[in-house]
């Protein structure tokens, strides 16, 4: 089984080589694509670099992320964050989930390089399959037909992954895999880990009571 593995990046030259080097040591039939937002930085040039295919759009990560897509040629689509490493045996994790035909996608558990309580605490729940605990920073997988059949991400500046999530929720069975994802807690440390956790709460109530993702990304500028 072949998995596209797409990262959107935007101005992330200070990681992503050792993401994608974390990349390059797993087993497995990948293919990664760098989908960069109009870097001003040496993201794309260090990508290139390392010998990973790089295409760029406009910024927006549903657009990044869907423009991947497009391009990809795998079986399975993983959309990764560029500051997220994936587990030694992911691809065996993925195929294995995916060998069930009922099944349309899911995604990993998290784990934050933080020993913060909150944020262990907000890891932990990751392991339920309730929907709600479950956004893109656990590297989203989905079979490229399914995601193809959903009509990808939609445009929106803010929510896109949880929208996506909800929708590719209702379209098949989705899993959680037992082994967590290891992700950067750098916007916790940059705005406060319990400041940080409330307002995407609140983002988060908001946009299932249906407020408008642009009103909320006004909202999230102006108190972030």
């Amino acid at each position: 089984m072949k998995i596209s593995i797409i990262i959107p990046t935007y101005q992330e030259e200070a990681g992503i080589a050792r993401t994608l080097a974390a990349l390059r040591a797993l087993d497995g039939d990948w293919e990664v694509l760098v989908c960069d937002g109009g870097s001003t930085d040496r993201t794309a040039a260090i990508a290139r670099g390392m010998g990973v295919r790089v295409v760029e759009g406009a910024r927006g990560r549903g657009p990044q992320m869907n423009l991947g897509a497009a391009q990809a040629t795998g079986d399975v689509l993983l959309f990764l964050h560029a500051d997220t490493l994936l587990p030694a045996d992911a691809h065996a994790l993925v195929s294995g989930a995916l060998a069930a035909p009922a099944v349309a996608g899911g995604c990993f558990r998290l784990r934050f390089d933080s020993e913060h309580g909150v944020l262990k605490a907000s890891a932990f729940c990751t392991r339920f399959s309730f929907r709600l605990f479950h956004y893109g920073d656990e590297a989203y997988f989905v079979r490229a037909a399914v995601f193809r059949a959903l009509g990808g991400y939609r445009p929106y500046p803010i929510m896109e992954d949880l929208d996506f999530w909800l929708r590719l929720s209702r379209s098949g069975r989705t899993v959680v895999l037992p082994t967590p994802v290891l992700t950067s807690a750098r916007r916790f440390r940059r705005n406060g880990v319990v400041r940080q956790q409330l307002l995407g709460f609140v983002l988060v109530m908001l946009f299932l009571a249906g407020v408008a993702p642009h009103t909320l990304k006004r909202f999230y500028g102006e108190v972030r």
